[in-house]
């Protein structure tokens, strides 16, 4: 990992296309400005971490509601169900 000082109003340049400017920094938050092409994904590591949690959990969701179905679905046909 790079590290860098920089102060407001300073940037850091990746490759030829990608800049990231310090806009604001605050007591404990910096404010930071980042141009890239559209062909570049840009976002915060905690949405892309709260999405891979929500999707885990609706495929755990989604095969524990299986199961349950396929248990009732069991029971019905063992049992003689009309």
């Amino acid at each position: 990992m790079l590290v860098m000082r920089r102060r407001a109003g300073e940037s850091i340049l990746i490759g030829e296309d990608i800049e990231i400017q310090i806009i604001h920094i605050g007591e404990s938050r910096i404010k930071i400005g980042i141009t890239a092409p559209k062909s570049v994904p840009v976002s915060m590591k905690e949405v892309k971490l709260v999405g891979q949690e929500n999707l885990a959990a609706a495929q755990l969701r989604s095969v524990a509601a299986l199961r349950h179905l396929l248990d009732r679905l069991i029971e019905g046909t063992a049992g003689g169900e009309k």
